[in-house]
């Protein structure tokens, strides 16, 4: 059996192959999770605040960025430091991640706001 997140303390995958009730077709239970082992000696981090997607039918292509000019419409252009590829499948199972870690840190610290305007206090950065 797979550990959680919390004992392994890394996060546990799901892995969407190993259905556990295509054995048991009547049996209707959640998916198995999984661990699986990553290799991360390679990776290479970097900060990003600026995020695009475009794609195609087959594929959705995030460009990930530095914004320097975070208030208004950035005068230059942005430069993209990261460049991810992925098919939409992946996509999918990272947006279901994305949501789960945002709701998690939502349900402990507050809504996150993301509209910058709404974030700034009246008489901060000049603002009247």
């Amino acid at each position: 059996m797979a550990q959680s997140p919390d004992d392994a303390g890394e996060p546990a995958a799901v892995d969407p192959t190993m259905d556990s009730t295509a054995a048991h077709p009547q049996a209707a239970r959640p998916p198995q999770r999984v661990q699986i082992k990553i290799d991360d000696s390679r990776a290479i981090a970097s900060y990003a605040n600026f995020c695009r997607v475009t794609g195609t039918p087959e594929e959705l292509i995030i460009d990930f960025g530095l914004n320097t000019q975070p208030f208004g419409v950035p005068t230059a252009p942005i430069p993209i430091s990261q460049r991810i590829i992925t098919n939409l499948y992946t996509a999918k199972r990272m947006l279901y991640a994305l949501q789960m870690a945002v709701q998690r840190h939502e349900a402990t610290f507050g809504v996150l706001e993301i509209d910058v305007q709404r974030r700034v206090r009246p008489g901060a950065m000049g603002q009247p």
